[in-house]
């Protein structure tokens, strides 16, 4: 991996190493698992589970999982159980498990729960018939996948499901990602939950890994204390990035090194 890091991302690294309270925030598909055709499928590599496992060990340092899952599903896909110590934040920062408590999730409305379902139940029966296209559920809305579907009922699919939510809903939050369009009655993103695990923790620098468009508002959110890592391609607010899931969790190793060696 030393090879694969210029000087200035191996400096970066040194640098948040070297935090009094460091938070390891970090998406989950995409970034730590393989993007999966049936996306409950998603499970850690295990270089990606090695170095969550080695950073959770080193004092000081806490990690989170952060994603636009419900918290329920984040749960099985990570494979995390009540005595892990990772925390998580699922539905973009709406819903968190915090160890030794348990589930803190924010407030919903009636009204915007009865709207979700209906606007769930309509959205898949519009789309029964596009093969390849699947309707998630989610706790404060719902997700078209299409990653299985061909192009034109992936942009059948979308177009339909957008018309009936911003006929129904305009006020709900959109946001788009790897052959995903999620659909939200509430408006927090990546960037608030990254906001509240910091204060949660009291953090005094946080790195933030993540792979896809919904994880920009969090890389942009950073500050001069912190690091963001993007994984793969395009454009991104991220200072640092890698090519790969392998490259990523190769980096974390090393973090998780340097903090062991800076912390004595």
């Amino acid at each position: 991996m030393s090879a694969a890091l210029d000087d200035d991302a191996r400096a970066q690294i040194a640098r948040v190493a070297a935090s009094d309270r460091l938070l390891v925030a970090l998406d989950f598909d995409g970034t730590l698992s393989p993007l999966e055709d049936e996306p409950m499928d998603a499970r850690m590599l295990p270089a990606a589970r090695a170095a969550v496992d080695a950073l959770v060990a080193v004092p000081d340092t806490v990690v989170a999982f952060v994603s636009g899952r419900s918290l329920s599903d984040l749960r099985v896909i990570a494979e995390h159980d009540d005595a892990s110590r990772v925390l998580l934040a699922g539905s973009h920062g709406a819903e968190y498990w915090i160890p030794g408590e348990g589930l803190s999730r924010h407030a919903e409305d009636d009204a915007d729960a009865a709207l979700r379902d209906a606007l769930r139940a309509r959205a898949e029966q519009e789309t029964a018939h596009l093969e390849g296209v699947w309707i998630e559920p989610k706790t404060f809305g719902f997700g078209v996948h299409t990653r299985r579907a061909d192009p034109q009922a992936a942009a059948t699919a979308n177009r339909m499901v957008d018309e009936i939510v911003s006929a129904e809903a305009p006020q709900w939050r959109r946001r788009t990602g790897h052959n995903i369009v999620e659909y939200a009655f509430r408006h927090e993103g990546k960037d608030s939950a990254i906001a509240e695990l910091r204060a949660r923790t009291a953090a005094s620098a946080v790195l933030f890994a993540g792979d896809d468009v919904t994880d920009e508002d969090a890389l942009a959110s950073l500050g001069a204390a912190d690091l963001g890592v993007h994984v793969g391609g395009g454009p991104t607010a991220a200072t640092v990035t890698v090519p790969d899931i392998a490259a990523l969790a190769a980096l974390l190793e090393r973090l998780a090194q340097a903090r062991t060696e800076a912390r004595g």
